[in-house]
């Protein structure tokens, strides 16, 4: 080999963009991350954050209690777990990095406040502060970590409920918009029902954000399919999250639909399960990891969908979906 040849190599390598996802261990390359679970629980604590504290939980408890099921859904092909559990609701990032350093799963943790359940897990705070006020704080953490544990978060996750966004509700995405634009990070939004998404759409797009930073979170609640096929065509990530051994045939026929508008590429998959919950004696019944991988990804291929498609499910989708990076509209 020449040395021009090698100095070519050397030029070609440096020149390549490096894409990445922020886990509970620092910066992993997309390339590596595999196959993801987007959207799952470790540990979640119902109390409310007017009474949640660290104490109510002991880790190695939890640890004990969880790392069977990570290792499980790692030996079913798991090697991203997207762990959902927000600030004020049991998130504790020291906990996933010890089970992230046990089972040699990349673990995401979010930043970002819960508004679902009418406000239950928003801090008092967090109503007498604007918008951009609640957006330094979540900046502040990707840019100095969690809590002083130096922990960055790999998303922004929110919730809201009801008819329409309430003002609270509004604020909260015109915050993640704001923290999104200084980040790169994905806002992943309990939503359910359309009518919700849509008017998140609306605010992050007044914001400057493409509906490409925007995840639908549990559009499967959504009745009516054309409402998640009018989301994916606008460019929003279209979370199927409730997966379960009960609704595989359900899960099948919405992936169907959007792959029959040529909508694959926006879709996320998962079980929105585990559930360690402190307030139940040895954290409750845990519901496990693996239905994604071990029946709905054999339903899909007896159904015709490819070994590409799933790739495209698994690895490629949310691997974009995750990525750092700051999406403007038309970009």
């Amino acid at each position: 080999m020449t040395f021009l040849t090698l100095l070519l190599l050397s030029a070609c390598s440096m020149s390549k963009e490096y894409r990445e996802i922020m886990t509970v261990n620092g910066s992993v390359s997309v390339d590596s991350a595999g196959a993801f679970l987007t959207h799952e629980h470790l540990l979640v604590d119902f109390i409310g954050a007017d009474s949640i504290s660290d104490d109510r939980w002991n880790r190695d408890e939890v640890i004990k209690k969880m790392l069977p099921f990570l290792l499980e859904a790692k030996e079913a092909g798991c090697r991203t777990f997207v762990d959902c559990t927000p600030d004020f609701l049991g998130r504790d990032v020291l906990l996933l990095q010890e089970l992230s350093k046990r089972s040699g799963v990349n673990i995401l943790t979010n930043t970002g406040f819960y508004g679902a359940v009418d406000n239950k897990f928003i801090p008092g705070f967090a109503f007498d502060e604007t918008a951009e006020e609640l957006s330094e704080r979540w900046i502040d953490e990707w840019k100095n970590g969690i809590g002083g544990t130096g922990i960055k978060p790999g998303f922004v996750k929110i919730g809201v409920n009801g008819d329409n966004l309430s003002e609270m509700h509004a604020k909260l995405i015109s915050a993640a918009a704001k923290a999104h634009l200084h980040t790169g990070l994905v806002i992943a939004s309990h939503t359910g029902p359309s009518i919700l998404a849509f008017e998140q759409i609306a605010i992050l797009e007044k914001e400057g954000v493409s509906p490409d930073a925007f995840i639908w979170v549990h559009a499967q609640a959504e009745k009516d399919s054309n409402k998640r096929i009018e989301a994916a065509h606008r460019g929003a990530w279209v979370s199927l999250d409730g997966l379960s051994d009960d609704n595989i045939s359900d899960y099948v026929r919405m992936i169907k639909e959007l792959k029959e508008e040529n909508l694959l590429h926006r879709v996320l998959l998962s079980h929105d399960a585990g559930w360690f919950d402190p307030a139940k004696p040895d954290g409750g019944e845990v519901r496990g990891f693996t239905t994604l991988f071990k029946k709905l990804v054999p339903a899909l291929l007896n159904d015709g969908f490819s070994q590409e498609d799933i790739h495209l499910l698994l690895e490629q989708n949310p691997a974009k979906a995750f990525e750092i990076k700051v999406r403007l509209p038309n970009s």
